[in-house]
């Protein structure tokens, strides 16, 4: 059998071909190791998120902040003030009731008999003195036929007799008063508690148990202290006025009452470094309770021309209080300041290089440090929710 042989020439041009290949691919491969790899541009860090305050400019109330208990105008233990069996109770435990009512009813018959038989004494000494007065008269009418002894005796009678009918009188006037006490009345305006007595009980003026206890709360009384060296600001504005005291609740969140300062003690206590002063209210809505715990805030004056920045701008640092101040640019400074009163959520600079109208970080410090890119949280937040708003009604 014969076998075909391909031509020399032909196997000489795949050599060739497969050598420039070879070579191709080489001169390709070193190019591309030989080429330096691109490095990644790093990216601009992103603003920090903050919630931001203003400094600002204008009048400012010095306030001084305390605790103080609530405490009745009066209180009354009403007790009874003769013996007897209660037959009515005339009043409901909690029940507002005024000077004068009826509370309770003790049996009056014991001491309406009383009454009747100083007055029965009365008239049988009031018929016995014009008795003897007309004997008086009859005696000195004689003249000479009348001896002298008989007259004087006569007038000693007449003397007598008048200072009786004076006594039963004096009985009638205390026989009417015990009648007056077995009706128990209010001796003053204000709130009943609860009830200590029934229907049917026996109750006696020497008990030491009382039948209730009336607390006047219109108006009502807030002790609260104060440092002592706050007393000369104190002294200084009450010469000047009223006082303004609000009662809030402990919490500080919610305003019970306006009222005003109506005295301080008359000695400073010595172990705590303060002295107690009392303010009053008017109390028309029963805001505040006796016994109830509030706080005051006592306004003693006001700064006319005050900076002040928000409470939550502040920050303690190793050099002391201070804020961070945005720039136009948007980077946050620090600024130490010196700090003085709160009020309203707003703190006084008393010193420090803040100026009004400079934007602070109220929020999001933690994440902020000297001269760090922020960005206001709340606006941006604004804009996305107008922009969603917008989406919604594109639709």
């Amino acid at each position: 059998m014969r076998v075909e042989r391909k031509p020399r020439r032909f196997r000489g041009l795949v050599t060739t071909f497969l050598a420039l290949a070879i070579v191709a691919g080489g001169a390709y491969g070193y190019t591309r190791i030989s080429q330096p790899v691109a490095k990644p541009q790093a990216s601009a860090p992103a603003p920090v998120p903050v919630t931001l305050g203003s400094v600002d400019q204008g009048p400012f109330a010095l306030v001084l902040n305390g605790l103080g208990t609530v405490q009745a105008y009066n209180t009354v233990q009403v007790r009874t003030r003769v013996d007897g069996e209660i037959q009515q109770v005339a009043f409901r435990e909690g029940q507002t009731v005024r000077k004068g009512d009826i509370l309770v009813q003790i049996d009056p018959r014991p001491y309406q008999a009383a009454l009747d038989q100083a007055k029965a004494k009365k008239e049988q000494d009031t018929a016995n003195l014009n008795n003897a007065k007309a004997d008086l008269v009859r005696y000195t009418g004689l003249g000479a036929y009348a001896s002298r002894q008989q007259t004087e005796t006569q007038t000693a009678l007449v003397a007598q007799l008048t200072a009786q009918v004076a006594s039963d009188q004096a009985a009638i006037d205390n026989a009417t008063t015990q009648v007056g006490y077995a009706t128990v009345r209010a001796p003053i305006d204000g709130v009943t508690g609860f009830r200590q007595v029934d229907i049917g009980n026996i109750v006696n003026a020497t008990g030491q148990s009382a039948i209730v206890t009336i607390t006047q709360v219109e108006p009502i009384f807030v002790v609260f202290t104060a440092p002592e060296d706050q007393l000369p600001p104190i002294v200084a504005a009450l010469r000047k006025g009223d006082v303004p005291v609000e009662a809030w609740s402990s919490d500080s969140l919610t305003k019970l009452a306006d009222g005003k300062l109506a005295l301080f003690n008359n000695q400073v206590d010595t172990a705590t470094g303060t002295i107690r002063l009392k303010a009053v209210y008017e109390n028309k809505n029963h805001a505040l309770w006796p016994g109830l715990s509030v706080s005051t805030k006592m306004r003693v004056g006001t700064v006319d021309v005050a900076t002040t920045v928000p409470d939550d701008a502040i920050q303690h640092g190793p050099d002391g209080l201070f804020a961070f101040v945005i720039d136009e640019s948007g980077h946050a400074h620090q600024r130490v300041l010196k700090a003085g009163r709160s009020e309203a959520g707003r703190t006084q600079v008393l010193g420090g290089d803040l100026k009004p109208g400079e934007r602070v970080v109220t929020g999001g410090q933690y994440k902020v440090k000297d001269g760090s890119l922020v960005a206001d949280a709340h606006a941006a937040h604004t804009a996305d929710a107008i922009e969603g708003r917008q989406a919604e009604a594109g639709r």
